[in-house]
């Protein structure tokens, strides 16, 4: 259900020139008008009116026919006569008998066939459609898994960019300070063009990188409002910062356990287990007998309103299949099969969810331990350039050593902001594969 801050959301962001959001509104955003998630919503309603039609296997079937039928055939006059309660002893007669004139018969008939024991089959379709809805719940839920961790991808990924551009701005303006130096230094004589010249390959670069990361940030922003089901072009502003999140503090083995238990791929390949176990029962059920009741009520008229008669009839009916060309025991060893196949795709699952449970908390650990050392690297190239331009504003160091601890500086950011980027999203990483990943999971703070 659409929330009061959602459904502002929804009108105020593509008509405003720019619009605040936090990476927890994107998520919701996402959640209601993302494709993916309606056609998931739409496959599990379907599942879910499948159960209803199955259903209707335990009652019985009522139907209604009007036709009308004309001819002077000998046996078709005799018996609707009859049939009409318009039978008369001038009927008897040889010459009627024989070559009768043309007839009417309008006949009006309900039938109702009820199944009093079909070994099963009704309720056993059923439960082949309950298993059914449960698989297309788990894989809607599983879409909206997919869904909010792309969401959180993209959102990092817009922030990162914009980052790593902030960064490449602040190396502009400190080359374009040392080149202002170094040009002032050639001014007065004390060096030749080498400086200036070093410099400004060093500012083209930057600069390059500046045009490169500003097209890879529309990029961005246009990847991040097509998942969250927006005009690729709405402008807006992501108010949740690119931060380092807390430490999880589960171990890796309930990490596992939550895994196994509440990941919908697992939920699916127990419900596909369940399935196989249910078609293999039905295979065998086809040859248990069926009983079946039926009941007709018939009206016969010369004209569409009067001139007939009505009749009823009751009657209770089995079939037993006692020989089916060896197809019902074909199909018994092929849903036996398919069972197997079902327990081992379940193992191969449990196994996989694991291993991914397994790398995804290996990838936020190294990215955590990427963070400390990223920060101690930033704050030394830090110190180093400042180092350096003071003894290259005092003569002391040459150009070389200044563009070395200029390009330092860029790439120890660079990599600190990338660690942080992939910090984040390995813990939205470790929730999805542990199962728990949701609009209101702790990570999209």
């Amino acid at each position: 259900m659409k929330t009061p801050g959602i459904l502002v959301l929804l009108a105020s962001l593509p008509a405003c020139a720019q619009g605040p959001i936090s990476l927890k509104d994107a998520v919701r955003l996402a959640l209601d008008r993302n494709k993916s998630i309606e056609s998931s919503a739409a496959a599990r309603q379907a599942a879910e009116s499948h159960i209803a039609e199955s259903r209707g296997g335990f009652l019985p079937r009522v139907n209604y026919s009007e036709s009308w039928t004309r001819s002077d055939n000998p046996v078709y006059v005799f018996s609707s006569l009859l049939t009409q309660h318009q039978f008369g002893d001038e009927n008897f007669l040889i010459g009627p008998l024989n070559r009768p004139g043309f007839l009417n018969n309008f006949q009006s008939l309900v039938t109702v066939d009820q199944t009093i024991y079909d070994g099963g089959q009704v309720r056993r379709a059923v439960r082949s459609a309950q298993l059914a809805k449960g698989i297309a719940g788990e894989n809607h839920r599983l879409t909206q898994t997919e869904v909010i961790a792309n969401v959180v991808r993209a959102y990092y990924d817009v922030l990162l960019i914009a980052e790593q551009l902030g960064a490449t701005n602040q190396a502009m303006r400190s080359a374009d300070a040392d080149l202002e130096h170094a040009q002032a230094v050639r001014t007065a004589g004390m060096s030749t063009d080498v400086d200036v010249l070093s410099l400004r390959v060093l500012l083209a670069g930057v600069r390059e990188q500046q045009i490169r990361q500003a097209a890879d940030l529309d990029v961005a922003h246009a990847a991040l409002n097509d998942i969250m089901g927006l005009p690729l072009d709405t402008p807006h502003d992501l108010t949740t910062p690119l931060s380092a999140s807390p430490a999880p503090a589960g171990l890796l083995a309930n990490y596992e356990k939550s895994a196994v238990a509440d990941r919908p791929e697992a939920r699916q390949a127990k419900f596909s287990t369940s399935l196989a176990e249910n078609q293999a029962a039905d295979a065998r059920g086809n040859l248990l007998p069926q009983v079946m009741l039926h009941g007709a009520f018939e009206a016969d008229r010369q004209q569409f309103y009067d001139r007939g008669g009505a009749n009823w009839l009751v009657s209770m009916g089995l079939r037993w299949n006692l020989f089916n060309g060896l197809s019902d025991k074909a199909r018994i060893e092929e849903t036996k099969s398919l069972l197997r196949h079902s327990e081992a795709d379940q193992e191969r699952a449990d196994s996989a969810i694991r291993l991914q449970v397994r790398r995804a908390y290996a990838d936020l650990h190294a990215a955590q331990e990427r963070i400390r050392v990223a920060e101690a690297s930033v704050a030394e190239a830090e110190e180093s350039l400042r180092i350096t331009q003071n003894r290259y504003e005092a003569g002391i160091s040459n150009v070389t050593d200044l563009l070395r601890t200029e390009a330092a500086v860029l790439e120890a950011r660079t990599r600190h902001l990338a660690a942080v980027h992939d910090q984040r999203i390995a813990a939205a990483m470790l929730e999805m594969a542990a199962g728990t990943l949701s609009a209101d999971s702790e990570v999209l703070n």
